[in-house]
């Protein structure tokens, strides 16, 4: 899953603001500390909504334009963004999907909606629940 941020320079520091995602912005005094401040914006930003219930828009193929960079969001924070996503389209809550996930608190769903390295049996039960899961979306850039 990837998001894209267009670069601005003003005076001695660059900035950059995700096209896709409105309010995740970041800075940094070089390129290389701007690199690395987008990657962790980007990965708070989807990491940290404002409720369970907030759906992000979804990346956009390519962006045109001038200064535009690709950043890659974390495998483990793309999984718990679109499994959130397809919770709330399923209008379904977190305790509905945690008992049709089968597991045994709502805290260890909620895990799985945050950054996560779920098992191979958990990734096999939501591909289950919910059909229209993509691991190709969270682990292509």
């Amino acid at each position: 899953m990837t998001y894209h941020f267009r670069v601005h320079s003003e005076k001695n520091e660059l900035w950059a603001e995700c096209i896709e995602l409105e309010g995740c912005v970041t800075q940094g005094r070089n390129r290389r500390e701007l690199d690395r401040n987008m990657l962790e914006a980007l990965n708070l930003y989807l990491e940290e909504p404002e409720s369970s219930k907030t759906i992000f828009p979804s990346p956009l193929a390519r962006p045109s334009g001038r200064d535009v960079v690709s950043v890659e969001v974390d495998p483990a924070v793309a999984f718990s963004t679109q499994l959130r996503q397809l919770r709330v389209l399923h209008k379904l809550t977190q305790t509905q999907a945690a008992r049709r996930l089968g597991m045994r608190s709502l805290y260890s769903y909620q895990r799985l909606e945050r950054r996560s390295n779920p098992s191979l049996a958990t990734i096999k039960k939501v591909k289950a629940l919910f059909p229209d899961f993509s691991l190709d979306a969270i682990l292509s850039s």
